[in-house]
């Protein structure tokens, strides 16, 4: 059969989401109907590795901008808490040393590749 093994067929795209959606090979080789010896076999293919690695990375970056949107509603939730007169005082200090991190890493990155002392 012509090309056998380096068609990228749907079937591996299906296994290339199910990599992404499931716990582990033998569950994500489950849901697409093949078996784990195929899948790993698939995942030699260089094709294959190319889209799963493809895949990986955009699931990377969808998840670390969802979190970069959500930061900005924990830090107000954060200081609501740290100035609610009302929260116990143990809550209220709890809150202002959560907000403490997220204004020393923007200082930190601002400040990143200057040498102490000098302002370069």
């Amino acid at each position: 059969m012509k090309g056998h093994g380096t068609q990228f067929s749907s079937k591996m795209e299906e296994a290339v989401a199910a990599l992404l959606t499931h716990r582990n090979q033998e569950e994500a080789a489950r849901a697409v109907g093949i078996s784990v010896a195929t899948l790993l076999r698939w995942q030699k293919v260089p094709e294959f590795d190319v889209a799963y690695r493809e895949a990986r990375r955009l699931a990377f970056r969808q998840s670390v901008a969802r979190l970069q949107q959500a930061s900005s509603a924990a830090v107000t939730t954060l200081l609501k808490i740290m100035v609610d007169p009302d929260a116990p005082h143990s809550t209220r200090v709890r809150a202002a040393d959560r907000v403490g991190p997220f204004s020393q890493g923007h200082r930190d990155r601002r400040y990143r590749g200057t040498r102490v002392g000098t302002g370069t």
